[in-house]
């Protein structure tokens, strides 16, 4: 079913839709219904649950939407709850120009199928606000993005604008989960099952390596945008994961080792100040309009 593309039909009965399925859904639009019995022979509850399940890829086979993108590049963004509100102003500014925007909650699944949108040429530009599934990917905690996560965009030619988002944050599940090694770290209860976790500057410049180790798959121009004034609303002035030195020390080692192909802009604000969103949109719209014209001419 995962080789499927996506919007095709997917229902799936198993005794084992009731526990954890992402290693049989993994980033694939398939639905799956809990048997309830095991599947041995007709019952009562099994003939109800098959017919139930006939009925739902039935419908869904009947239904007359279509898997169709507009004439303008679709838009990937990405965010975490910690960069929503920069991440929904940069969607009004995008939707705003005429453009239609898909956004990715960056836990992991979602920044692999943005990835995966790529390689089906679905997505046609990317606003990658919210990278932390790349330090999460790299110190194995719960919003690991997978090894491709940055390097699609840049292999494809696809128009990208980078932000560090919450790229500082770790995230675990309760904190008695937090590796040994990190319990000296700054620790934020994000809610009762999320414990985030504050990198700091040794961490960050690794967290910046990985990056531009990722980003060097870039072949065409691209923009990374740096929020100096924080990466997230828990790294703000005031808030608890405010740490402006880390933040330096990654900013500085982004600066030095990026690709030339990459235009760095840095503004003396948060990442979730409208102003700041409003930039990396309009940067981004920049660059789709740039290749368009590239194209045309060729």
């Amino acid at each position: 079913m995962r080789a499927l593309p996506y919007g095709f039909p997917k229902v799936m009965v198993s005794t084992m839709a009731s526990g954890n399925v992402a290693p049989w859904v993994d980033i694939k639009d398939i639905t799956m219904m809990f048997s309830v019995t095991d599947i041995l022979g007709l019952n009562p509850v099994t003939r109800m649950i098959l017919s139930n399940a006939a009925g739902a890829v039935c419908g869904m086979a009947r239904s007359t939407t279509t898997f169709e993108t507009g004439k303008r590049p679709l838009v990937a963004v990405t965010t975490v709850g910690i960069t929503t509100r920069g991440a929904m102003r940069a969607c009004e500014v995008l939707e705003q120009a005429g453009y239609e925007t898909i956004v990715f909650h960056a836990i992991g699944p979602g920044g692999r199928a943005m990835e995966q949108l790529m390689k089906e040429k679905v997505i046609g530009a990317v606003l990658d606000f919210s990278t932390i599934e790349v330090s999460n990917e790299m110190f194995e905690a719960l919003l690991a993005g997978g090894p491709e996560r940055l390097c699609t965009a840049g292999r494809l030619g696809i128009p990208q604008v980078i932000c560090p988002g919450a790229i500082e944050v770790l995230v675990f599940n309760e904190p008695e989960t937090v590796p040994e090694k990190f319990r000296d770290c700054t620790l934020i209860r994000h809610s009762p099952q999320i414990t985030d976790l504050r990198l700091n500057s040794g961490e960050m410049v690794q967290v910046a390596r990985e990056m531009v180790r990722r980003l060097s798959h870039t072949k065409d121009e691209a923009v990374f945008m740096i929020p100096a004034k924080g990466f997230d609303s828990y790294a703000v002035e005031g808030q608890g994961f405010f740490d402006p030195e880390a933040d330096r020390a990654f900013t500085e080692e982004i600066r030095k080792l990026l690709p030339k192909n990459f235009r760095i802009v840095e503004r003396e604000l948060s990442i979730e100040d409208p102003e700041f969103a409003e930039g990396a949109a309009r940067t981004l719209i920049g660059l789709i309009d740039k290749k368009e014209r590239g194209n045309q001419n060729g």
